[in-house]
This record gives structure tokens, C-alpha cells and sequence, in this order.
């Protein structure tokens, strides 16, 4: 990647990003997390642009076409996570230039991009063009903490653990037990039946995602002595760790099989410290 800060040094003007999204928030999320870092470095200008109407292939990377960003200034950086992104970062960066930064191991070669921003559990070795992070990235910041403020995350049913209400059930009621100042929310993964009940039990210390005003979540971490997430839900495990949460887990039944890659991230957190079970 190019230096951020000589960009823009000799030229009097912002670092031009243009951000690709997928409409995946977890995606977006990730992408968000480095334009915002990257402001707290130097004067940046971002642009979103979603690529999940855009056809961009082999085809269009040939005859240097990315029409979407027409309107646009040329892009010092182009970021982009998830595989919908991935062949536009490359027709954006033949067509308009720039260098291509793309998150998360790609599905297309590594040496096809300028830099790639992955986290440890994606299995690939640092070096090269290859920057390997703790964790995926996000935006949250830490703020104020606030003693005795805590906040518990419900995933919900993945390929990567047995999901059983009754236990997450058993496991929240004891935490909200132990934290009665505990705000409790769910996920868009969450069975229905137990965000119902979810809501009946804690009334309104219970908020559903789709009822979370923008910022909530990251205004809540920000506060947040303590964050209980449970354990299917990786990205919102490191957005606390980020946001300087003490992390437990509501802990779930891997299956009967070899860990994949996200569980061993889970368990390499747990030998470390990081987050408790």
C-alpha cells in the first residue's frame, strides 16, 4: 500500500478511498473499521459504492471498464470485503488506478492484489503483500465505561456450532442475574422463538436488532464495562474486545468433528486470555 500520509503530503489533498460494498453489513463493517482508521491517520475523502448491481468480471478487467465510478475522483485506495467485491476492486483499480486492498482472504490469488488485509483464523502467513490482523476488522472505539454497565450479544444458529435455546436461555438468565445493569440484544440470526422469548423475560432491558437505532451498538461497547457475546458470533466477539470490553462467552457445543478455522480463533482467544468462558 502506499504510504498514507505521503499521498497526500505533497499533493494538498485528501487520500481518495473509494469503499466497495457488498450489502453485507458484517462486510461493510470491516471496511468501514479501515476508512476510519485511516481518518484518524490523515485527511481522507471516503466514497461508497455498492457493487452487487455491478457486472465486473474477467471481461470488464479486459476492456478497462468500471462505470461506477464515473463520477468519482481517481482512487488512491480501493477496499473491498467479500467475494462480490472482489473482481470489481480489480476492474476499479485497471480502469481508474490505484491500489486494491482487499479484507478478509480472497477467493481469487493473493498476488492479484495490492495488499490483503486478513485475519489470523483465515489461515494465510504474513509477509508479502499479506497483512495478517488479530480478529476481523470493525469501527467500534472504546469510550467512558461505565462500572457495572454490561452488554449481552445473542448470535444464532451456525454451521460452526449445536445451537440449543434452552442452554443460551440458561446461560442469559444468569448473567442478567449477576449484571442488573445488563442491556440484552439479539442478532438477525437469532430463532424467532427465542428472541420472543428474549423479550418477555427482560422487557425492555431487551432491545432487537432491527429495532437498534444507528450507533447504537457501537455507542453501547463504547460504554460497556463488561460484553457477554455468545460464542457463534465472531465478529461481534472482536467489535467488544475492540470497544475494551471485558469479553466472556456464552459458550456453545462444537461439533463432533476437526475445529474449523473460526472455532480455533475462539479457542486461541480463550488460551490467551482474551475473553473468558
Amino acid at each position: 500500500m502506499a504510504d498514507a500520509g505521503g499521498v497526500n503530503a505533497g499533493t494538498l489533498r485528501p487520500l481518495v478511498v473509494w469503499r466497495l460494498l457488498d450489502g453485507k453489513p458484517g462486510h461493510e463493517s470491516q471496511s468501514l473499521g479501515l476508512a476510519r482508521a485511516l481518518e484518524r491517520l490523515t485527511s481522507v475523502s471516503v466514497h461508497d459504492l455498492p457493487v452487487r448491481d455491478i457486472a465486473a468480471g474477467p471481461f470488464g478487467w479486459l476492456l478497462r471498464r468500471f462505470p461506477a465510478g464515473r463520477d468519482l475522483p481517481d482512487p488512491d485506495l480501493i477496499i473491498g470485503a467479500g467475494h462480490a467485491t472482489h473482481w470489481p476492486l480489480l476492474c476499479a483499480r485497471r480502469a481508474r488506478g490505484g491500489r486494491a486492498v482487499v479484507l478478509m482472504k480472497p477467493s481469487l490469488p493473493k498476488r492479484w492484489f495490492d495488499r490483503v488485509v486478513a485475519p489470523e483464523h483465515d489461515g494465510v502467513r504474513p509477509g508479502g503483500n499479506v497483512i495478517v490482523t488479530r480478529g476481523v476488522l470493525n469501527a467500534m472505539r472504546p469510550g467512558q465505561k461505565q462500572a457495572g454497565r454490561a452488554l449481552v450479544m445473542v448470535g444464532g444458529e451456525s454451521k460452526h456450532f449445536i445451537w440449543r435455546d434452552e442452554d443460551v436461555l440458561a446461560a442469559v438468565s444468569a448473567i442478567m442475574t449477576a449484571w442488573p445493569g445488563a442491556t440484552i440484544t439479539d442478532s438477525r440470526r437469532t430463532p424467532p422463538d427465542l428472541s420472543t422469548r428474549l423479550a418477555r423475560d427482560y422487557g425492555d432491558r431487551f432491545l432487537a436488532w432491527g429495532d437498534c437505532p444507528p450507533g447504537w451498538l457501537a455507542e453501547e461497547l463504547a460504554q460497556a464495562e463488561v460484553a457477554w457475546v455468545s460464542e457463534d458470533s465472531v465478529s461481534m466477539i472482536y467489535e467488544a474486545l475492540t470497544a475494551g470490553c471485558a469479553v466472556g462467552l456464552v459458550r456453545l457445543t462444537a461439533p463432533e468433528r476437526p475445529a474449523g478455522r473460526l472455532v480455533r480463533g475462539i479457542r486461541s482467544l480463550i488460551d490467551q486470555q482474551l475473553v473468558l468462558p
